[in-house]
């Protein structure tokens, strides 16, 4: 019996999804927003404080992070061992995730255990120990980490596509233009003072408390005020999205990477911002285009050519920036041309749009992974953190699935000519300079200069 299938299966049709009721007060000057998850025995507490890496002072990229793995090493009241047995006790987890627009250290305890572990988060965030010599350390491994990651292709493109999206903008918002987490050299540079005051300066603030759990087992005013015990200064207005400076032409930037057998192609555009109303079709674009397997350029560089194991392309939005990235890794004979197709598919999507066919796949499949992301208290968490942060409404996650469900081609393809500019794309290369420089000037793609 012959096990092949002529015919690719069709979508299947969603799981149907639910958002759980959120709950919103106010409690000693500050926001609770929670979400109710009936008969759910875990449940998560996270403070979401506006200390992300956008806060970062210039020369300190990175600082951000440096804190959030010192707050691990103990607090005034406890070394970190009796800390970490403290948590241990309770059968508490304390996590810590630091992105552009927040600073967010979470416990997930047992239901009836949380109130105990909330005291051991606001331990934690509030009142770290902060012992230099423990700062020097955290400091040092981050550092080393950073070089190790660094020395493997792919972490030198990103950089350099970010400087070039976002390295021209002004002072103010020049942090764009640079990773995420800082690169080995910045934060080599950051000190234990440092650390001190973007502690003082950020996390002593209330922030948000964030719950997920079942509310009819926890005291939302109890949980608030040992959360925002002892704070004190008022948040930070956000500022405007910024405003990456228009281009003129497309251009090539080569990071050497002398006897490399492959090269590392980083190609992209400044996007809009997560609050954009456009989110829906611009996430369905990026997912027709390169955000599945079955994508166009997985499909065309991967399957057709054989140039490469994967190409992805997607939309990273943030507060107050986006950006549109191509990733992929190709050997150096293939370099040239695949930069070739790959920027002709982008063009042809923005100028031809998306098919109904592409983009029933793109909806169902979109539609179906919420069910698949927001299954665990902490995944519910985390969408709250995205309301507060972006200003969404309540029932953004709650009616997120219809209105994927609900775009059209006409839309999603007014939304590829509108948020794929083919023609100003920088493309990023690195691999052998001296193996790949000449064909990739002979490409007519844009000017090929070194990067930085």
């Amino acid at each position: 019996m012959s096990l092949l299938v002529a015919q690719r299966p069709g979508a299947g049709q969603p799981r149907p999804y639910r958002f759980p009721q959120v709950v919103r007060r106010t409690v000693a000057g500050a926001e609770v927003v929670a979400a109710h998850l009936p008969g759910q025995p875990l449940a998560v507490a996270a403070l979401l404080l506006d200390a992300g890496a956008g806060r970062e002072p210039a020369g300190q990229e990175g600082v951000a992070s440096v804190v959030a793995d010192a707050l691990r090493e103990g607090t005034v009241r406890r070394d970190a061992a009796a800390y970490a047995l403290a948590l241990e006790s309770l059968g508490a987890d304390l996590s810590i995730v630091v992105d552009w627009d927040a600073f967010r250290p979470s416990v997930t305890a047992p239901a009836d255990r949380l109130p105990a572990a909330v005291e051991l988060l606001a331990e934690a965030v509030r009142t770290p120990r902060l012992d230099p010599a423990d700062v020097t350390r955290v400091r040092d491994d981050a550092v080393t980490a950073l070089r190790m990651s660094w020395a493997e292709p792919g972490p030198r493109a990103d950089a350099a596509l970010r400087a070039d999206l976002f390295g021209a903008l002004p002072d103010a918002d020049r942090r764009y233009g640079h990773p995420l987490h800082g690169d080995p050299d910045s934060v080599a540079a950051v000190g234990v003072d440092d650390v001190v005051a973007y502690h003082r300066s950020w996390l002593t603030r209330p922030g948000t408390l964030l719950v997920a759990g079942d509310l009819d087992r926890l005291d939302l005013d109890a949980l608030a005020a040992t959360a925002f015990a002892g704070t004190g200064a008022q948040p930070e207005p956000v500022t405007a999205p910024v405003q990456a400076p228009p281009r003129t032409g497309r251009r090539i930037l080569l990071v050497d990477r002398p006897g490399s057998v492959q090269s590392v192609l980083r190609l992209g555009h400044a996007a809009p911002h997560r609050g954009h109303p456009d989110y829906v079709p611009i996430r369905l674009v990026g997912t027709v285009l390169g955000g599945a397997f079955t994508s166009r350029l997985n499909h065309l560089i991967r399957e057709v050519r054989g140039y490469t194991y994967g190409m992805r392309a997607e939309y990273g939005m943030a507060r107050r920036f986006g950006r549109f990235v191509v990733s992929s890794s190709v050997q150096n004979a293939v370099t040239a041309p695949a930069l070739v197709d790959t920027v002709a598919e982008i063009a042809r999507t923005h100028a031809e749009g998306v098919t109904e066919d592409e983009l029933a796949v793109a909806r169902t499949w979109r539609a179906g992974q919420l069910t698949v992301d927001m299954q665990t208290p902490g995944d519910i968490a985390e969408a709250l953190a995205t309301l507060v942060v972006h200003d969404l409404p309540d029932d953004y996650h709650a009616t997120m699935r219809q209105r994927l469900l609900a775009a059209t081609v006409a839309e999603v393809s007014a939304a590829a000519r509108a948020h794929l500019r083919p023609e100003t794309l920088t493309l990023v290369v690195e691999g052998d300079a001296a193996a790949i420089r000449d064909d990739l000037a002979a490409t007519g793609l844009g000017e090929v200069s070194t990067a930085g």
